[in-house]
């Protein structure tokens, strides 16, 4: 009996629970066959038992597929569409509220809550003129999180991908702002001279916040069954 196999072809066609469940998977097993299966079995909803009758060849094909999607850029989706709702970004990130505010930096920090971030994120749109909207006050995550559970996962990562451009753009800007005044500061104290000998310490701390930021964008390495 032949498998039919429904393998998606862009990240809009999978759903934000089935990365969560991906990223539990290969963060509690080592690399394996069964996490090969597994991985199909996510991202295709397949039942396992089907999956295993699947050629090898066909397995190592698939998931060299989805790595690829993971491989392409994706940005930030200002609205979607799930269950026939409209829902819409933060307009403006300069007015976010306290409790957003709180509330995303808990739940970004890891995969297994994404969605109710996408709840802080994403909310009905209850007003739209052309490309301006209006979405509904927030009264907390818990009343759209399940739901987000199924939102596409390019948007999650258009708006993951959104964040750490700002936060780049902005810890650029504060780390100018702080190299020039320590180096006024040292140049006032010290001399030019130690300003310059100075410069290493400070590229590393650069560096090292960077490094920090990067983290922030965690994408899935796929397990391939072929050497």
């Amino acid at each position: 009996m032949k498998v039919e196999i429904n393998v998606p072809e862009t990240l809009s066609e999978v759903k934000l629970e089935q990365y969560q469940k991906y990223v539990k998977l290969i963060t509690d097993n080592e690399a394996s066959d069964f996490v090969n299966q597994k991985t199909l079995e996510i991202f295709c909803n397949l039942p396992l038992t089907d999956v295993i009758r699947i050629s090898y060849s066909s397995v190592d094909e698939i998931l060299t597929h989805l790595n690829s999607l993971f491989s392409k850029k994706y940005f930030l989706k200002p609205t979607f569409e799930l269950y026939g709702k409209e829902f819409g970004f933060i307009p403006n990130l300069e007015e976010i509220t306290f409790g957003e505010y709180i509330d995303l930096d808990t739940y970004l920090k890891d995969t297994s809550t994404w969605h109710k971030a996408m709840a802080v994120l994403y909310r009905p749109v209850k007003k739209k003129i052309k490309n301006m909207y209006l979405i509904e006050d927030y009264n907390g995550s818990d009343k759209y999180a399940e739901v987000m559970k199924d939102s596409p996962l390019d948007v999650m990562l258009g708006a993951m991908v959104f964040f750490y451009t700002l936060g780049s753009e902005l810890l650029n800007d504060t780390m100018d702002y702080l190299q020039a005044q320590k180096l006024e500061r040292l140049a006032t104290i010290q001399g030019s001279n130690n300003s310059r000998l100075n410069m290493d310490g400070i590229n590393q701390s650069m560096e090292s916040l960077k490094e920090i930021s990067q983290s922030l964008i965690w994408l899935p390495s796929f397990h391939y069954t072929s050497a």
